[in-house]
């Protein structure tokens, strides 16, 4: 099953949910607010996915932070804010169990382009897709 990250209260996250429902793609949502996230989840997502591709510097929260917490960011740095700050990492990430999406757009079908079954391997919807096998 695939497991979708996010915010409940994020436009995009309500996007991709509705888009998910109305395509009848069975997912478990996991709220960071609520359900929290464990420095696994987080190493799981930055196994697959560019740090810098997760962290959203576009973000009230991102904005929120110090120019010294800005500055100078490594990956050990910017992991260890998105796991004190989890409304850093860009929403939505989706899990599929064979590849992570960062974020989502409804334009070219959305999530089509990459979910499995769909014969597109990269997502073209302006999220980033990495393939969990380990040759991204």
């Amino acid at each position: 099953m695939y497991i979708l990250y996010g915010i409940k209260n994020c436009d995009t996250v309500k996007k991709a949910r509705k888009w998910l429902d109305e395509n009848n793609i069975t997912y478990r949502f996991h709220d960071f607010r609520t359900d929290g996230l464990t420095s696994e989840q987080l190493a799981h997502f930055a196994a697959h996915v560019d740090w810098s591709k997760l962290l959203n510097r576009s973000s009230t929260s991102w904005r929120q932070l110090s120019a010294e917490q800005q500055a100078d960011l490594t990956q050990d740095k910017a992991l260890k804010l998105m796991l004190e700050m989890p409304t850093l990492i860009k929403r939505p990430v989706l899990d599929t169990g064979a590849q992570i999406i960062v974020g989502f757009t409804a334009r070219d079908g959305g999530y089509a382009a990459s979910l499995s079954g769909t014969g597109a391997a990269n997502a073209r919807d302006g999220g980033y897709a990495a393939s969990l096998s380990g040759t991204d």
